[in-house]
């Protein structure tokens, strides 16, 4: 099967942005306490029960953070480039190159999924298979925590982290999500919406945390 072509999209621009991208970003959830306030309740909430999964995971990041907070953490990423990076900075976790349109995951498997920033180069038309996705590899009680830049618009990128690149985003409204979530069979437990922090932020922010009912 042809995959779709912002599927192809995304992962040579990430694949292109990889190494320069971890260096700009390394540092910034230590700027951000509304983050860590956050991705630490959703630890709170997931750990203990079993596996979690930093989906779309990027150099890993917030997978070595969610692992010094105790969690049995492992990230997939649909860049390789990305994955080497991830397996670079943090060599004593697990990271794997996969889709989260169709996850190697057993149904039932994850204590909690973390889709920080990842559902954004999906067109909103094709998210409720995604999020659909994401729900079936949570178990009973597992929780759903994503973050998200706020709008309506479609941006096309051509030039970030000193590389030239052709990357597709999409804000999205919280609502929405949210109703995306339910289709899913999960359940809102709460959400976030902020101002913009930082030179990389130009909208507000928002996060949502979930739960698959059981």
């Amino acid at each position: 099967m042809t995959e779709p072509d912002f599927v192809t999209e995304t992962r040579l621009a990430y694949d292109t942005v990889a190494d320069s991208y971890a260096e700009e970003l390394r540092e910034l959830l230590d700027a951000s306490p509304w983050d860590r306030a956050v991705l630490s309740t959703f630890a709170e909430l997931a750990g203990g029960t079993g596996p979690v999964g930093d989906l779309g995971c990027g150099p890993g990041r917030l997978t070595g953070y969610l692992a010094s907070l105790g969690l049995d953490v492992f990230g997939v990423d649909l860049s390789p480039g990305m994955v080497e990076a991830a397996r670079r900075a943090h060599p004593g976790l697990r990271f794997e190159v996969g889709s989260l349109a169709a996850l190697d995951l057993e149904d039932g498997s994850l204590a909690g999924a973390l889709a920080w920033y990842s559902l954004i180069h999906t067109p909103p038309a094709e998210l409720a298979s995604v999020v659909a996705e994401l729900a079936r590899v949570l178990a009973p009680g597992g929780r759903l925590l994503t973050g998200f830049q706020v709008g309506d618009e479609r941006r096309h990128v051509t030039h970030g982290y000193g590389h030239d690149v052709s990357l597709t985003a999409y804000r999205l409204q919280p609502d929405f999500v949210a109703e995306l979530c339910a289709a899913a069979g999960l359940v809102v437990e709460a959400r976030l919406v902020r101002e913009p922090q930082g030179p990389f932020e130009k909208t507000p922010q928002a996060c949502l945390l979930a739960r698959k009912p059981g």
